[in-house]
């Protein structure tokens, strides 16, 4: 019997926040709406996807869970879901955003708001120092003795770097240091896309107690941009592998931040027994290792989340506030690093060392466990599609990243969102049989399914999705042809835009920098910064 599904209002919901239970606040939109307006402590959790994101970000199933939009009427239809799924303590905000907003609470725009917001208070309370992309240039220039260290994703920094950058991504640059800056007398600047990733790469660093003059770059590879400068695009330069003094020079300089910060080293027994006990108390387990390593070999189950995108966008991954958070590593270095963000941003985090060559047996990426998928659902494989496409009478709606779709698609298909069903489906010619694809055909199951109630006609998936396509060697097709909704799943970057990309970068950067002023008078947010 599935469990009810509960209202709450505001003012329950402000003190719910504060009463030192877990809870978990969503918000069901898609990320282009919630980008205009959301509470700060809602992660976005689209309804088109809920079921591929909740089990990871809600592993307990009576957790509290409050679900909130802006009068859309998502969040309900996404919490009597979650309440089918099994979870038994689900509520919706009664009147929505508009309510919150109305009880005389804040508003916020923009995305992973807990982490840009806390890098900002770092920044402020450590008096993290920086240097402008003038400067930089001058350094350049100057022949000066300085590197420069891209502390975002190995992709971002492949999609768009500053010369003589080097990818470094977050949580690897204590760990790397020692091998990458053999001279104390050289400069060492961190820089991101924009500010969130500079400023904790630098305070990472500083924090360490590394002896070389750190800095963060303002305002990172937008600020480049801004002054005009040269913007590479596919650089590949990037770290090998951590020799042995690199690594005891890296331990030594985690050690200090652990004693410093308190940070709670545990080992595998005491995580079975807080697993054993994840039915009173959620607890979050992820590797912060790089990509490549966890391919290489990791424990089976354990979420990969590299150290510096979870500091980056822990609202993605750590949904249920109250949680335990276990940041696992095999070098005593980038969990501890990582802990020590998160305890400050307000987490019950703690590090855990392990031997990856003897305990990691399971190999390559990390895929989440998709709740509710019908195994009844009709399927047809992509050569099947293909002929079939080939003799008409054939609609294929792509239901996954419209990022994706305009990449590389199968060629005539249309792109959509699964919420949108009742505007999809009236676009299609009516007597075709429906075909719904996605990455690799996890949500075009579930979109077929939901379909299949709206629908009299034929509606299959594609077996093993568009993946399933490409691997075959059929052709795709590129850009936005026959969008059958809008593209709200994804709020474009600044460098993304078509127009205005100048004007989008200032506006984007001036809403982070002012993020700080307004953490200093919400007492929702949880920062605890030890200022050095």
């Amino acid at each position: 019997m599935t469990a009810a599904v509960q209202t709450i209002d505001a003012k329950a919901l402000k003190a719910a926040l504060h009463d030192g239970s877990e809870i978990a606040l969503f918000d069901a939109r898609d990320e282009v709406p919630y980008h205009e307006r959301h509470l700060l402590m809602a992660a976005c959790a689209p309804l088109s996807r809920m079921e591929l994101i909740i089990d990871a970000s809600v592993p307990r199933r009576s957790t509290r869970v409050v679900w909130c939009d802006d009068g859309e009427g998502v969040a309900q239809r996404a919490a009597q879901r979650m309440a089918a799924l099994g979870y038994t303590n689900v509520s919706v905000l009664a009147g929505g955003i508009a309510s919150w907003e109305a009880a005389g609470y804040r508003i916020y725009t923009g995305v992973h708001v807990p982490s840009k917001a806390f890098a900002e208070v770092v920044e402020h309370e450590a008096h993290t120092p920086w240097i402008d992309a003038r400067q930089l240039k001058a350094l350049m220039d100057e022949k000066a003795d300085f590197v420069l260290f891209d502390s975002r994703s190995f992709e971002e920094f492949h999609e768009n770097s500053i010369p003589s950058a080097v990818s470094v991504p977050g949580a690897e640059l204590v760990y790397r240091f020692a091998d990458l800056v053999p001279s104390p007398n050289t400069t060492v600047v961190v820089n991101c896309g924009g500010r969130t990733r500079s400023i904790i790469g630098a305070q990472s660093l500083i924090n360490a107690g590394v002896p070389n003059k750190v800095v963060s770059l303002k305002n990172g590879t937008q600020d480049w941009h801004l002054y005009g400068y040269q913007v590479l695009k596919g650089s590949t330069a990037r770290t090998s592998t951590v020799s042995a003094a690199g690594a005891a020079a890296a331990r030594a300089a985690a050690d200090r931040v652990a004693k410093r910060f308190g940070i709670q080293r545990i080992d595998q027994a005491t995580l079975a027994k807080w697993q054993a006990e994840s039915s009173e108390r959620t607890v979050y387990v992820f590797d912060v290792r790089s990509p490549e390593e966890y391919r290489a070999g990791h424990i089976a189950g354990m979420k990969h989340v590299p150290g510096g995108q979870l500091v980056q966008e822990t609202d993605r991954h750590a949904a249920v506030w109250g949680a335990r958070v276990v940041l696992v590593d095999d070098d005593g270095v980038r969990a501890v690093m990582t802990a020590h963000w998160m305890k400050q941003m307000g987490w019950d985090a703690v590090a855990m060392t392990v031997d990856m060559s003897s305990v990691g047996r399971a190999t390559g990426a990390w895929t989440p466990r998709v709740l509710g998928l019908d195994e009844t659902t009709p399927t047809v494989d992509a050569a099947a599609l293909r002929k079939r496409m080939e003799s008409g009478g054939i609609s294929v709606v792509d239901v996954d990243w419209s990022r994706d779709y305009r990449i590389g698609h199968i060629p005539g298909a249309w792109y959509g969102l699964r919420a949108r069903l009742d505007v999809i489906l009236p676009q299609l010619p009516a007597a075709d049989t429906v075909v719904f694809t996605s990455a690799d055909g996890s949500l075009a199951r579930l979109a077929a399914a939901d379909a299949r109630s709206k629908t009299s006609r034929s509606v299959l998936a594609l077996e093993g999705g568009t993946s399933a396509w490409r691997a075959a060697g059929y052709p795709l097709e590129q850009g936005e042809t026959r969008m059958a909704c809008p593209p709200d799943d994804i709020r474009l970057r600044a460098r993304e835009q078509t127009v205005n990309v100048e004007e989008a970068m200032r506006a984007y950067l001036s809403w982070e920098i002012d993020l700080a002023n307004q953490m200093a008078t919400d007492d929702d947010q949880r920062f605890d910064i030890l200022a050095r």
